[in-house]
């Protein structure tokens, strides 16, 4: 299969079809595909690559969602391995992992069926004023919605509730995969693709940047991921406010959907091919990240010449990938990365959250 023809629309900078991302994940040609990507990433951001210093929060574990790809949540206090902290608890868990070079607070979590939306707050306004100069990236549209179910208040009100309670930015979880017929099967108690887009469209014109991310690797076509990027790409022209897209490999380990499709996990080729399409499709979208926790740091180097531009941060303590069977560490120094980032012939630049350069490039 030639890609004569799409390898002309990226040159003139043209934007690339529906059609054209479906051929894309049928061809067989992942170096083709990869220097393509490579032109459009280096065309925008030359050979610098972004990380940060952030930490990762889960306050709790139990959820009343039942999304059969999950292996962190747990649906009751009682059940084997569920946790859920005070704000105080919040606070002195972390405190031994957090210095003054710190700049984000990564803040997701279940779906406490009983705790109340105060609680959530309650989080915010305990990091902050333990952390005043720590951003809080804090809560996916699924918990916003959840939030707004939990009080009768609508998506906005609960955002500037927020907001007033030290919300900085907002995650891109929850978006798994957009299309009803993927959805319905994976998460159907979930705020759906239009509620979900709904809810960053209102983030943005409250003046939050947010990310966005896509659930790869289980029951869904290519088609399910080029429309999941598409739907994507529009609300992005509309409102502007996406900072990164994250494509995330599904891992089957301890959940009910890797148990009944008995997928196996998702091979290197697929994941460079996925981060490679990203960066083609979602021209509107700076920064395409790869999580080197889900990937492997290995992965994630290779994948900085197929359209990534950003490997994550330090991440320390991470969960809910851990607890699908990620053997990765949970956490990374910033020396590392950086060795990862120039042996891999890029300059690393640290960024906080909002993309502001905190250490420049590297000679």
């Amino acid at each position: 299969m030639t890609l004569a023809d799409i390898e002309a629309k990226v040159a003139a900078s043209e934007r690339l079809s529906f059609d054209d991302g479906v051929r894309l994940f049928e061809t067989h040609d992942l170096l083709a595909l990869g220097r393509l990507a490579d032109d459009v990433r280096r065309r925008r951001h030359g050979d610098r690559v972004y990380f940060n210093k952030n930490r990762h929060i889960n306050p709790t574990n139990v959820c009343a969602f039942h999304c059969n790809f999950c292996s962190f949540a747990r649906n009751h206090e009682s059940d084997p391995g569920a946790y859920t902290w005070t704000p105080e608890e919040v606070v002195e868990h972390i405190r031994p992992t957090v210095d003054e070079g710190i700049t984000e607070f990564h803040v997701v979590g279940g779906l406490h069926p009983t705790l109340g939306f105060e609680y959530y707050e309650k989080v915010l306004r305990a990091l902050k004023r333990e952390y005043p100069w720590v951003h809080l990236k804090a809560f996916t549209a699924v918990e916003i919605d959840f939030f707004a179910e939990l009080t009768g208040l609508s998506h906005t009100a609960v955002l500037q509730r927020l907001i007033e309670a030290g919300l900085d930015s907002m995650p891109g979880g929850g978006a798994e995969i957009f299309h009803w017929d993927v959805r319905r099967k994976m998460c159907p108690e979930k705020a759906n693709a239009e509620v979900w887009l709904q809810i960053h469209a209102q983030a943005h014109r409250l003046g939050l940047r947010t990310n966005a991310t896509m659930l790869y690797g289980h029951i869904e076509e290519w088609e399910h991921r080029v429309d999941h990027m598409l739907r994507l790409r529009a609300q992005q022209d509309e409102s502007g406010g996406f900072q990164t897209f994250i494509p995330l490999a599904f891992h089957p380990d301890e959940n009910s959907l890797g148990k009944k499709v008995r997928r196996r996990w998702t091979t290197g080729v697929d994941d460079l091919k996925t981060l490679a399409i990203s960066r083609l499709l979602l021209d509107n979208f700076d920064h395409i990240k790869a999580y080197w926790i889900m990937l492997t740091p290995e992965l994630a180097q290779v994948a900085l010449s197929f359209g990534v531009n950003d490997l994550d941060g330090t991440v320390i303590e991470e969960k809910i990938y851990h607890d699908a069977g990620a053997t990765t560490s949970q956490a990374m120094t910033t020396r590392t990365l950086e060795k990862f980032i120039r042996s891999a012939g890029f300059r690393s630049v640290e960024r906080d959250t909002l993309y502001n350069t905190i250490a420049p490039a590297d000679a």
